[in-house]
């Protein structure tokens, strides 16, 4: 069940990494996915080694980590990703 949620939290966060970024990434969901667990973990890691992992309510320092992760590794894999396809 936790491989789901993963799915589902990689499209989200990759999701909204996309949208923060300006222009227009063309890169495939799946990639999208990829990204967005990717951040999500190294946004939690990132998280808890600042101490703000777990807080009272919404853990929204934790949830802009992740997604700051995961925009930066789109924006990096983004120009690749289209040189590769070129």
């Amino acid at each position: 069940m936790s491989f789901l949620w993963a799915i589902i939290a990689g499209l989200i966060i990759g999701l909204l990494a996309k949208l923060v970024l300006p222009g227009r990434q063309p890169i495939p969901l799946w990639l999208t996915v990829l990204l967005g667990i990717v951040g999500a973990v190294v946004g939690n890691v990132l998280a808890s080694a600042v101490g703000v992992r777990d807080t009272g309510g919404i853990d929204w320092i934790r949830h802009i980590f992740q997604i700051g992760i995961a925009a930066v590794l789109i924006a990096f894999v983004t120009p690749l990703w289209a040189r590769r396809r070129a």
